[in-house]
């Protein structure tokens, strides 16, 4: 039970990585005055993107094997696009921070 719980983790994070994703970085600056008290601090929030990574395509191609790669071959582009935005939806869905 629990190496499949852990498979479908290494499937989930694997697809996030082919497909890309957003995710926000908080940094904080404290400043500090001649008394070593704490006098302010700057907090900044940026959305960082990760495009998709190639290795990670390749890797899930090799899993999943031809016949994944044949039934993407024989979709239409209707199914194609509605398939795509049901994969981001289950990533959204599994990182909030997207």
């Amino acid at each position: 039970m629990k190496q499949n719980s852990n498979q479908k983790k290494v499937e989930k994070a694997l697809i996030k990585k082919a497909v890309g994703y957003n995710t926000e970085e908080t940094t904080e600056e404290i400043n500090y005055n001649e008394n070593g008290e704490k006098c302010s601090s700057k907090k900044k929030v940026v959305t960082k993107h990760y495009p998709p990574d190639v290795s990670a395509i390749k890797a899930l191609l090799a899993y999943y094997g031809d016949k994944a790669f044949d039934e993407l071959e024989n979709m239409t582009d209707e199914e194609l696009i509605k398939e795509r935005d049901a994969l981001l939806l289950l990533l959204n869905e599994n990182n909030p921070a997207n």
